[in-house]
């Protein structure tokens, strides 16, 4: 486990972020090699991982899949590889109930995470979790992380919008709902319409996040709303992969070597 004070520091650093007039841009990443290139930037302040992309890098399915273990053997990873506040997407906490989440949360917290994710989506269908039970697995976070000595933020993450809904009403109730639980943030992805975005940034007593995909606003348009916090998903690590099949596809044509293939990933 990384130093005590230094993750309390850290954590203290990613709650203030969230409060900063300007908006908190989570460039996500899914191992070390990674993570290095995004936190070498003058811009990063934080790291945050991509479950998705965590999973897709070792061939796996999204939807943990990977379990709690290989997760937290990723998160490990790229903690170790900056020195920058980590933020990690722990899916839906890896358990059946409050508990198992609350032992998540002190085990991200070993691995070097002083943030996490927990999204309130079933796995097993398109149906989301009961309000009630959600809020519950946040507030046995928060109780965890108090207990570990280390102040984590918790981005507390509703699906309403990825499954299918238009309804902001829904996503402000259970906004209010985790933030009263004890969320420091609440991500909203899915929601790409300017009115909507404004709405729930209004009506959300919390912070507020979300996914940019294309076809949402931009950065600069989500921080003149009011958003919070803007991350991007499995959208790094397709952009990753889209730059190497246009080199690769351009190699095998006969290309000339392009002087991205001299680039290598800063050290720690």
């Amino acid at each position: 486990m990384q130093d005590p004070t230094l993750l309390r520091a850290r954590a203290d650093e990613l709650r203030r972020l969230h409060a900063d007039p300007a908006i908190l841009v989570l460039v996500n990443v899914w191992d070390a090699a990674s993570a290095r290139t995004v936190a070498s930037l003058p811009g990063c302040r934080a790291i945050a991982t991509a479950s998705w992309a965590i999973a897709a890098a070792r061939g796996l399915a999204d939807g943990e899949a990977i379990g709690r273990e290989g997760m937290l053997e990723a998160v490990r990873c790229v903690a170790d590889s900056v020195a920058l506040p980590v933020t990690a997407d722990l899916e839906g906490g890896y358990g059946q109930t409050p508990a198992d989440v609350g032992e998540t949360i002190a085990r991200a917290i070993a691995a070097g995470a002083v943030g996490c994710n927990l999204e309130d989506g079933v796995r097993d269908g398109a149906l989301l979790r009961d309000a009630e039970d959600a809020a519950a697995r946040v507030a046995a976070a928060r109780a965890r992380a108090d207990a570990e000595g280390v102040p984590v933020v918790i981005n507390a993450r509703t699906d309403v919008y990825l499954r299918g809904a238009d309804d902001p009403e829904a996503a402000i109730l259970r906004g209010q709902a985790y933030a009263r639980a004890g969320a420091d943030c609440i991500f909203v992805p899915g929601v790409r319409d300017r009115a909507t975005i404004g709405e729930l940034v209004a009506g959300i007593d919390a912070p507020v996040s979300i996914l940019a995909a294309p076809g949402a606003p931009s950065v600069s348009e989500l921080q003149e709303l009011g958003v919070a916090r803007v991350s991007f998903g499995p959208g790094p690590m397709g952009v990753a992969l889209a730059a190497l099949a246009r080199t690769a596809s351009d190699l095998m044509e006969g290309g000339v070597p392009a002087d991205e293939l001299s680039y290598r990933p800063p050290a720690v």
